[in-house]
């Protein structure tokens, strides 16, 4: 057996090997995680059992968290505001089975920002399945809570039901939002579409945040050619989820129906010229400053391509009578050659943190 193939074979185990415990180490994680949960959880049913059955007052819990501590002193969640945190949640969550099913499989950090920034039940948990599905840092999560994602999520205007088959309709609806809020560019309220595309994709990790997992950037003011003509799709992303191109047209006005018309010529186009045979039909969505429901469903409605509608905020502009500092060319080049190949070929960029 030659030294090459050898080689070959221990670079292989080794791989397989690194890959193994790289497994059982998230699995470990994830366990210790779970395990520490339900101990806070149990600890939190106790204090409201026995505080009901024997009357115990409120220093119950600075008794036990000096007597905790000195037991423990390699721990550090027993102090006096932890084991309130503790009581609390076990009150919030008496079910055991749904603790060890759901609120398990976030850390405790991300639980408590839960319990104190959301109030209603239904909302906490659409968050906490939200983190648990796309893997969001407590800081990501809180920036959704405070964006009021739920409220925004799947209300875009579309015309899904009637172009895209049941069970993509239902994702690729559920997938979008209304209104999409970009408070971290730094531009006038009265930016115009040009301004704020650019700005966007300065701010493309950010961008991508706000479009939701699964968004993969392709290119902006992207080329097609059609009959010796040129067209330019202001942003062109991939979505790796609903397996289609996703063609995003900015208005800086309000929506008018002739935007519908226009947008259903894009998407001929890319269906024809980029999409794989494999892929699903592609989506539009149209983000316009303002809309009338009334218009947009009717301009929606005999559409033959999906298309979506939603507004846009920029809810943290600076002045307007500051002038907008928006970059050259050549600084924009610059900063997409950092993260982006050619439009020919596109790279995801993860909405993780």
């Amino acid at each position: 057996m030659t030294k090459e193939i050898l080689n070959h074979e221990y670079s292989t185990f080794l791989e397989e090997l690194k890959n193994r415990v790289t497994s059982s180490r998230h699995k470990a994680i994830l366990a210790v995680n779970s395990e520490l949960i339900l101990l806070y959880h149990h600890i939190g049913s106790e204090i409201l059992r026995r505080q009901k059955e024997h009357g115990w007052g409120a220093k119950i819990i600075d008794q036990l968290s000096k007597d905790l501590s000195g037991s423990f002193p390699e721990m550090k969640g027993f102090s006096p505001r932890n084991l309130k945190y503790m009581k609390k949640f076990a009150e919030e969550y008496p079910d055991v089975e749904f603790v060890q099913q759901a609120a398990a499989q976030l850390p405790w950090f991300h639980l408590i920002v839960l319990i104190d920034k959301i109030k209603n039940h239904q909302d906490r948990l659409f968050y906490m399945n939200k983190a648990i599905e796309h893997g969001w840092s407590r800081n990501i999560m809180v920036m959704q809570i405070e964006s009021e994602l739920h409220k925004r999520q799947g209300k875009a205007v579309t015309n899904f039901t009637k172009t895209l088959p049941a069970p993509q309709s239902d994702l690729a609806h559920a997938t979008l939002k209304d209104p999409y809020v970009f408070d971290f560019l730094s531009i006038g309220k009265e930016a115009h579409e040009r301004e704020v595309e650019k700005t966007l994709i300065i701010h493309i990790e950010k961008f991508l945040l706000e479009l939701g997992s699964g968004f993969a950037f392709v290119g902006r003011q992207y080329p097609l050619e059609v009959s010796k003509q040129d067209f330019f799709i202001d942003l062109l992303f991939y979505h790796l989820k609903l397996r289609c191109f996703v063609v995003i047209e900015l208005k800086d006005k309000a929506f008018k129906p002739e935007h519908a018309g226009k947008m259903n010529f894009y998407l001929s186009v890319v269906d024809d010229l980029l999409k794989h045979s494999s892929d699903n039909p592609t989506i539009g969505l149209i983000l316009c400053k303002t809309k009338d429901e009334v218009i947009a469903e009717y301009a929606l409605r005999d559409m033959s391509k999906p298309i979506s509608l939603a507004e846009y905020r920029l809810t943290k502009a600076i002045p307007e009578d500051i002038q907008t500092a928006l970059p050259t060319i050549e600084e924009l080049e610059a900063e997409l050659s950092k993260d982006f190949r050619e439009p020919s070929s596109f790279t995801a960029k993860r909405n993780l943190s």
